[in-house]
């Protein structure tokens, strides 16, 4: 029997043991539940935390429901390993500015977003062997950028047909990168009368007709969320490594995906012992916030209703945002349930930043790093927390 689970946040449903799709939870769309899986391990060693190995997804394999599916259906351990193609390497953490920073923007595809499209496409290559189908079946995405060349990257490594949705205005450089790469790309317009992302819309429409979601929207399929807690980890073993305690974590917020990732990634690593305590989340996003409005609606209630009554709480915008940072613009904060509760068992916050502090925290944050990438420093330099505080840039 595998030592992992996958458990909806929701509603306490849990998949079957070796089951292929464990993505959305069985009661996803009867009621207003928030219904949202997430990855649970028991017996699980923190040896990880103090390995040299550079490939995250090498070094913390034992903490993946991919990894305890393998075991539990026979594959040895070093049959897994082979099945990690693409060379990631530990992104580095350096202190500037009064600001620890961990910066991914050398990463894998440019961002943070292969860590979690490689997450699910190792459990793809598990999962086929339960069902066989699963090796040709189509993978979708939803993404206007980062998301999108990350699922292009991962998928060519593996030639796995990949099918991405995006805005109708997507920048031109990268639908060229994304056809470049392989992927079959649709530009989605927005349809009169329809609310939300017009691409995410498609996107659930593939999955409806048999794509898989390979995709960066936990609440589509959780497992997403296990691949980006390798950041969460090994920025956690990182800072214990210089014995540093963060007293606050800034992180950019659009889908939520990231967030939830990092916490959930800091908490584990918080159970093991591999870090003091937890530092205060604070949750940033642009002056188009649809999870400060969920947040200023929490605190007159409390999250767990919140989460029995998801549409009172979280819905799309009725008009479209703008914003320099572009790819933390989702119409709504899709896993804002899991970075509402980390914020909230923190005491930390929900920022929003404008225009100019977004390009001022581009300015500091320098290099190659897209407004988007250092949105998260923008929330740090408006707060300018005292004690040790961390941003992500993030690509």
């Amino acid at each position: 029997m595998s030592a992992s689970s996958m458990v909806c946040a929701g509603c306490g449903w849990t998949a079957p043991p070796l089951a292929p799709r464990p993505f959305r939870c069985a009661n996803a769309g009867t009621d207003d539940v928030d219904h949202v899986l997430a990855r649970w391990l028991d017996g699980v060693e923190a040896a990880p935390f103090f390995d040299a190995e550079p490939n995250p997804f090498v070094r913390f394999r034992t903490f993946t429901h991919a990894w305890h599916t393998a075991m539990a259906i026979g594959m040895t351990d070093a049959e897994f390993v082979s099945l990690i193609r693409v060379k990631f390497a530990e992104t580095p953490l350096e202190q500037r500015d009064g600001f620890w920073m961990k910066n991914e923007t050398n990463n894998v595809a440019g961002s943070h977003k292969a860590r979690h499209l490689m997450g699910l496409m190792l459990w793809l290559c598990v999962a086929e062997r339960i069902d066989p189908s699963l090796a040709t079946a189509r993978l979708a995405i939803a993404s206007c950028g980062n998301a999108a060349l990350a699922a292009a990257t991962v998928a060519r490594a593996y030639e796995r047909v990949l099918d991405v949705y995006v805005p109708d205005d997507a920048s031109p450089a990268v639908l060229a990168k994304l056809e470049a790469r392989g992927a079959n790309v649709t530009r989605c317009a927005r349809r009169a009368g329809e609310m939300g992302d017009p691409a995410y819309l498609r996107f659930r429409e593939a999955v409806a007709n048999g794509a898989l979601p390979f995709t960066c929207q936990g609440n589509e399929n959780g497992l997403v969320i296990e691949g980006g807690q390798t950041l969460g980890w090994e920025l956690a073993s990182q800072l214990a490594s210089r014995g540093v305690t963060l007293d606050h974590l800034f992180i950019q917020v659009g889908g939520g995906a990231l967030a939830a990732a990092v916490i959930a990634g800091f908490e584990e690593a918080h159970a093991f012992g591999v870090i003091a305590r937890m530092p205060r989340i604070h949750a940033v996003q642009t002056l188009a916030s649809p999870l400060l409005r969920a947040y200023e609606r929490v605190l007159y209630r409390d999250l767990d209703f919140a989460i029995n009554h998801r549409s009172q709480f979280m819905w799309p915008w009725k008009t479209a945002p703008h914003s320099i940072a572009t790819g933390i613009l989702d119409d709504e904060t899709y896993d804002w349930a899991a970075v509402l509760r980390g914020v909230i068992a923190t005491g930390g916050s929900v920022i929003t930043v404008s225009e100019d502090e977004l390009r001022e925290a581009n300015r500091v944050a320098g290099g190659a790093v897209s407004a988007t990438g250092s949105a998260g420093l923008a929330g740090a330099l408006q707060m300018r927390a005292e004690g040790e505080v961390g941003v992500l840039l993030t690509g």
